[in-house]
């Protein structure tokens, strides 16, 4: 999903000439070999998001710099929406890595307390007992 946040300019454009962002958002996406599923405006916070498939992140980034080098735009952002299955892989891979990664401010908690943290599995938990 792409968020476009207009500028006032813009928007002040859009007002005097009205025209339709969602064959301009939809060009620019099948350009790059996405494709564009719908389009929604934030009427409060003046930006209308695109819900595309990219096929890429590079793609997405591709996306965004050809908008905001318009100066068009206040801002625009690129948020990775997944589906359930999706999700769950990466759920199951953050717990296959947890053994590798060691939570910032580790070593700031005595051995005692990081007993105390891994579970059976050597995992650490969420809490936080004995921090220093």
């Amino acid at each position: 999903m792409i968020k476009f946040t207009y500028s006032s300019g813009s928007l002040a454009r859009m007002v005097k000439v009205t025209d339709d962002r969602t064959t301009a958002v939809r060009s620019l996406v099948e350009s790059l070999g996405g494709s564009l599923e719908s389009m929604y405006w934030d009427v409060q916070n003046c930006a209308s998001y695109a819900i595309a498939d990219l096929p890429d992140p590079v793609t997405a980034v591709a996306v965004m710099t050809a908008t905001a080098r318009t100066g068009a735009f206040a801002g625009v952002e690129a948020l990775v929406l997944l589906t359930e299955a999706q999700m769950h892989d990466a759920l199951v891979l953050a717990k296959d890595c947890a053994q590798v990664f060691d939570p910032p401010g580790s070593a700031a908690i005595d051995p005692g307390a990081r007993a105390e943290m891994a579970g059976p599995d050597g995992r650490w938990s969420a809490e936080v007992p004995g921090a220093r």
